[in-house]
């Protein structure tokens, strides 16, 4: 997969969402902000119910699933109306699925021998992740002169401190985050705190 379905969009939402009726709620609040790209990840029972009833309310955000690990759960979620796909990691059979179904994987990685694995299956788009455990900004700056070709989706542990920096990167197209739409915020239902918190972020993007 190419970077052309985030080209407008530097900060991708990351959430986790425990109940499916939250889901619409919440993708419209991140859409009233100015997000135009959100990542549900398969992390709990719902995340499937909550992709679909996003996908059939809001055709105009462009939804991934995140946490992909295995063949069925890409299956699943493109069934579901996720228009991408994200995994922490790959593996052959993934890639395999992937392929075969001509969905927009974007796989994870975090050293030069897994980049370079991924490359050589045509993909130039990778998510850099665990990306603070795995070096952070630095280890992107080590990886962009042996490796021009690729283009950078940093997720976990990218806090508010921290985005600029990513966003500085010429390799980095966008980052993944998690710290404006926390879980707890998410389950108490505050959305007009998530919709604060949103918008200071795009204000200081666009600013």
């Amino acid at each position: 997969m190419t970077s052309e379905l985030f080209a407008e969009t530097a900060v991708v939402p990351i959430l986790v969402i425990d109940d499916a009726e939250d889901a619409v709620k919440l993708a419209e609040t991140l859409m009233y902000a100015g997000f135009k790209v959100i990542e549900i990840t398969l992390r709990t029972p719902a995340a499937l119910k909550a992709i679909e009833a996003v996908a059939k309310t809001i055709p105009d955000v462009s939804l991934g699933a995140g946490s992909i690990r295995s063949p069925r759960q890409l299956e699943q979620a493109l069934e579901a109306g996720a228009k991408f796909c994200v995994s922490p990691g790959f593996s052959e059979s993934i890639i395999t699925e992937a392929k075969l179904l001509e969905a927009s994987l974007i796989p994870g990685a975090a050293t030069a021998a897994e980049i370079m694995q991924l490359y050589e299956q045509g993909y130039d788009f990778v998510k850099f992740f665990p990306a603070e455990l795995s070096g952070g900004v630095a280890m992107l700056k080590a990886f962009s002169a042996p490796l021009p070709e690729v283009r950078f989706f940093p997720t976990g542990g990218i806090n508010s401190d921290l985005v600029s920096h990513y966003l500085d990167l010429p390799s980095v197209v966008c980052v993944g985050g998690s710290w404006f739409v926390p879980p707890k915020k998410i389950k108490q239902r505050d959305f007009d705190w998530i919709h604060r918190e949103s918008s200071e972020i795009m204000a200081r993007l666009n600013g």
